[in-house]
């Protein structure tokens, strides 16, 4: 009989992993202020971006519909020139139809020969009504060929006109479709950024695709769009001195760029500023970015030039959907310096 022999290592180790299984949550269970927000970042960060590309086609489309406007202008001044050309030309064909039936243009040959005095008279005449009928028949083909040509232009600009109009129709209609999910996904997003903040424990990092923009300087503004809001060092009953940064008015889960390489020293989701990054530059400087929604990068990371390192929200002490936006000479509040001048001198003016 073969015995088999027991490794008790081995078994506390089993045990051990089957307890740590046991106690984990289960998928989309996550404990408040814990687990991935990587699914709903990941999804606002896709959304913002079709969004801006929907954006951009329909304004290119509203671009493209003035070029029209401006083509159906001139389209319809050349129009009402051949209205006025063929209204000419219906007045020349009245007048040659009078002369001929005055000259008895419709007498045949043969009754103008015996009614004519004078024979070479009446070849005079007859050279005369020639060229009236050549004149008539080019004023008929011209009038003929203006109203083709008027009918041609005519329905060559409103089918143009219609499907510009369908066109821009459609791709307004896709723009709002996904705002309207960007700003479903923008509040989710942020209900788990708030639920991190009761909590006063952060959410692992969320790896976004990075931009592909390769920044040729060392400095860059914080967010790509904006708005300049409350200023540093300007009053309010938020703040129990002075404001001590620059706040962007940017819409829950813009993507926050470092403004400038560095290593991440602070990455909290807690107190008055909410979630929060703090980065330390060469130089002694350090820059705070606040009242974030969700955080992609580690304390202790290394960032570069233009980098998302966050997504923009309101969590903390805030009245809205902005990003507060601080330089310091310590990684601690109250050492804050003006931003606005601080970029400038980077580089970088607001």
């Amino acid at each position: 009989m073969r015995f088999t022999r027991r490794h008790p290592l081995l078994t506390a180790v089993l045990l051990c992993a089957l307890a740590v299984l046991a106690a984990r949550p289960a998928d989309g269970d996550h404990a408040p202020g814990h687990g991935s927000a990587s699914g709903v970042s990941a999804e606002v960060a896709r959304l913002y971006e079709e969004a801006a590309a929907a954006t951009d086609r329909y304004e290119a489309g509203l671009r493209e519909a003035e070029k029209q406007r401006a083509e159906a202008r001139l389209l319809e001044e050349r129009l009402d020139r051949e209205r006025r050309e063929m209204a000419v030309l219906h007045e020349d064909l009245g007048r040659i139809a009078s002369s001929q039936y005055r000259d008895g243009g419709g007498l045949p040959l043969t009754a103008h020969m015996l009614l004519a005095d004078d024979p070479e008279e009446l070849m005079r005449g007859q050279r005369v009504v020639r060229q009236a009928e050549v004149s008539l028949d080019k004023a008929i083909g011209r009038s003929e060929r203006a109203e083709a040509r008027l009918a041609r232009d005519e329905a060559k600009a409103a089918a143009a006109w219609k499907e510009l109009e369908e066109r821009n129709t459609e791709l307004a209609a896709l723009r709002q479709g996904i705002e309207r999910k960007l700003e479903a996904a923008r509040w989710k997003l942020q209900g788990q950024a708030d639920a991190s903040v009761a909590a006063g424990a952060c959410r692992g990092a969320v790896r976004l695709d990075q931009p592909e923009t390769r920044f040729t300087t060392g400095w860059v503004a914080p967010v790509e769009t904006y708005e300049l809001s409350a200023s540093y060092g300007s009053g309010g009953a938020r703040w129990a001195n002075r404001h001590t940064g620059q706040d962007f008015a940017v819409p829950i889960g813009t993507p926050v760029r470092a403004v400038g390489a560095g290593k991440v020293v602070r990455v909290s989701c807690g107190g008055a500023f909410g979630i929060e990054i703090v980065v330390r530059h060469a130089g002694g400087y350090y820059t705070q970015y606040a009242h974030l929604a969700a955080v992609a990068v580690d304390q202790g990371e290394r960032v570069a030039p233009g980098q998302w390192i966050g997504q923009s929200g309101t969590s903390g002490n805030s009245t809205g959907p902005h990003l507060h936006f601080e330089v310091r000479v310590t990684p601690e509040t109250g050492s804050a310096v003006d931003p606005v001048a601080w970029l400038e001198r980077h580089g970088v003016p607001l």
